[in-house]
């Protein structure tokens, strides 16, 4: 009898194993089943969260069933609960399991920022300051103290940021991307010094940088920056002034409603290349490697001037007389689309991308 009732239970204690062990695997199952999604949802890990919180919270937006089989997958694989902090997209047929496994591996969403070359240091901080997604440090700070963060105290920064997209996180700051943009620059400019060609008027790489924002302001054209480059050049080693228009304009500043006056190219200001000598004492413009290449590696030739020809190229000329004739020829009557540099760039934007 004694030996019937051992045996019994026995056999209720294995039914009842086998049950629990049924329910656990079915319940591990549901976190492998697609969840359903219309759309794509953002999901945030706070910096600090445990897994069991991230495992209650996806439960509580709908992305996960009962937050119990996660926890329970979280005891039986550890190595799944060392969850990374950020932003996450979760999409249409993912399952709990893969929003896991995206949280361990860090696979954040990334958002992007456009700097476009030829933008100024204050079009930059615009475009920080409207992105939505972009942590602020630097919003009411001044372009010193910025520099300042860069290890630049003192020095102006026109220029000195590398344009470019970048992507960034939900954890990264605009400070961040001021680095990044910094630290850029200066290895495009180490990198394109390097190569430079030789006997250039310059005695710097911050000259050359000066040099390649007045090229990307004058011309978009990919093919002409070296040549726009080598009239430059030359004219510095002939001792000529620069005579380009966007230097007077960056120094008019907010001055400038659309139209330089006579009276603005007589109008002195240190950035005036009608009136000063050499090069103005900093870049007017965010350049871009190929402007810093065509800067360091000048085009051949005789030109020492050129005119724009309406159509965002420009007319090359050896002689003072062939320039006055372009001018009368390009300038004068002009069409009503006429334009002295490529298409406007258009205004600071910012968007989604994936990594």
């Amino acid at each position: 009898m004694f030996k019937k009732l051992l045996i019994s239970l026995f056999c209720l204690l294995v039914l009842a194993v086998a049950g629990s062990s049924l329910w656990v695997w079915q319940g591990l199952q549901t976190l492998e089943q697609p969840v359903a999604l219309t759309e794509p949802v953002l999901f945030s890990v706070p910096s600090g969260s445990g897994y069991g919180q991230v495992a209650r919270k996806l439960e509580e937006e709908g992305l996960a069933g009962d937050s119990l089989w996660l926890k329970i997958h979280g005891r039986l694989f550890p190595d799944q609960t060392r969850l990374k902090a950020g932003e996450y997209e979760f999409t249409a047929g993912m399952s709990a399991l893969d929003m896991i496994s995206m949280m361990v591996a860090g696979a954040t969403k990334h958002w992007q920022i456009q700097f476009i070359e030829g933008w100024t240091f204050r079009d930059m901080r615009r475009a920080l300051e409207a992105s939505e997604r972009l942590e602020k440090v630097t919003t009411d700070w001044t372009d010193d103290q910025i520099m300042e963060a860069m290890g630049a105290e003192g020095e102006h920064p026109e220029g000195r940021f590398f344009p470019d997209t970048y992507l960034f996180t939900s954890n990264e700051s605009d400070l961040d991307l001021l680095r990044r943009a910094f630290e850029r620059m200066e290895e495009v400019l180490a990198a394109e010094w390097e190569s430079k060609a030789e006997n250039l008027p310059y005695d710097s790489p911050y000259e050359a940088l000066i040099m390649a924002s007045i090229v990307e302001r004058e011309t978009g054209a990919a093919h002409e920056r070296e040549e726009v480059a080598g009239v430059f050049v030359r004219r510095l080693e002939k001792g000529m002034r620069l005579q380009t228009d966007p230097t007077v304009i960056y120094g008019m500043g907010e001055n400038y409603q659309g139209r330089i006056t006579r009276s603005d190219l007589q109008t002195r200001t240190d950035y005036n290349t009608y009136r000063i000598d050499g090069l103005p004492p900093t870049p007017i413009a965010l350049p871009g490697q190929e402007a810093i290449h065509a800067a360091l590696n000048p085009a051949d030739g005789d030109a020492l001037y050129f005119v724009a020809r309406g159509d965002g190229t420009h007319k090359f000329s050896r002689t003072l007389q062939e320039h006055q004739k372009a001018v009368r020829e390009f300038q004068l009557n002009r069409r009503s689309d006429y334009r002295s540099s490529p298409a406007p760039v258009p205004a600071p934007e910012t968007g989604e991308a994936e990594q």
